[in-house]
């Protein structure tokens, strides 16, 4: 046989399935990452009220 018949096999696979495996971890890390982050309240209670006074 020809070299030239042959496909891909199975190297080329493996590089490919090594690639979806590492996105598929890179997807999880970045997903737990994101829920680390805390998003600010804009209802803040602590302001004081818009013509300066306390009550």
């Amino acid at each position: 046989m020809d070299y030239t018949s042959y496909g891909p096999g199975v190297i080329a696979f493996a590089i490919v399935a090594a690639i979806g495996l590492a996105l598929f971890f890179l997807l999880k890390s970045m997903n737990r990452q994101f829920a680390k982050i805390q998003t600010p309240d804009d209802r803040r209670d602590d302001r004081p009220n818009e013509n300066g006074s306390d009550t």
